[in-house]
């Protein structure tokens, strides 16, 4: 207990977690800072991937969903590789809640009964080598994930790695500083952005876009290169060397995904 204490309080020390915004930016009132699991499932070749597919559908989404996580994002590549891959995206609206709602999960007689199938599979026919996972604070400026209109689209997810903890503070304050207003004029629709508090490559941060099409998210992304609002950020000196690495991958959700 004195662990869980400890680490709940490490985390969210880490985390500036209870922080209130512009109301402007991302939603009609102030709000805490939600959190944010993504993973990344890679899947064996030859393998049914429909039995993770039911997994998320028929046990993990509606576990997620009784106890309040209710816009849960599953997705797959847009340009297909080979051996396939699947994206979860699980909000949370604290850290707090996401330690409480992982322990309710484990423990829930319905989750459990609707993971049977899926936790019956044998080693030699394992659906998955593995999935890397990251834990993610929401930006100050951009408290909560927005949902896209119910549409077909594209999304966009984008990591940007830093070579110090000082140079992604720098890149984070520069989208506080002008880049989300460029992206809405861009009509690069932001869903979320997060500060990465646990997983690889760090330190690094992790944002996602969503477009119509992948022409409509080329030519977003043209207007966003040539905004006289990105011209003077990216001249600014402060925001020098902020980026080391950029790495990107475009997603299509699937039929369940609730975003």
């Amino acid at each position: 207990m004195q662990r869980r204490k400890f680490l709940q309080s490490s985390l969210a020390v880490t985390a500036g977690l209870a922080v209130s915004i512009n109301p402007a930016v991302a939603g009609d009132n102030p709000t805490q800072k939600e959190v944010y699991e993504w993973r990344e499932y890679e899947m064996n070749f030859g393998v049914d991937q429909g039995q993770l597919e039911n997994y998320f559908k028929t046990a993990l989404i509606p576990a997620l969903n009784k106890y309040g996580v209710k816009t849960v994002g599953v997705f797959s590549e847009w340009n297909k590789t080979s051996p396939a891959k699947f994206y979860l995206l699980v909000p949370y609206s604290s850290l707090d809640n996401y330690l409480a709602v992982n322990t309710k999960v484990k423990a829930d007689a319905d989750y459990i009964k609707n993971s049977a199938a899926y936790n019956a599979i044998t080693a030699d026919k394992a659906v998955y080598s593995r999935f890397t996972a990251s834990l993610m604070i929401a930006f100050d400026g951009w408290p909560a994930i927005v949902v896209p209109a119910d549409k077909p689209q594209i999304f966009e997810i984008r990591t940007y790695e830093g070579y110090s903890e000082d140079a992604v503070r720098r890149k984070i304050k520069m989208f506080h500083d002008g880049e989300f207003g460029i992206f809405k004029r861009a009509k690069l629709n932001p869903v979320f952005f997060g500060d990465v508090i646990a997983g690889d490559k760090m330190p690094n941060i992790t944002y996602m876009l969503a477009c119509d099409n992948k022409e409509e998210s080329d030519k977003g992304w043209a207007a966003f290169v040539t905004d006289p609002e990105w011209k003077k950020l990216v001249s600014n000196p402060q925001y020098a060397n902020t980026i080391s690495k950029i790495s990107n991958t475009f997603l299509v959700p699937t039929a369940y995904s609730q975003v």
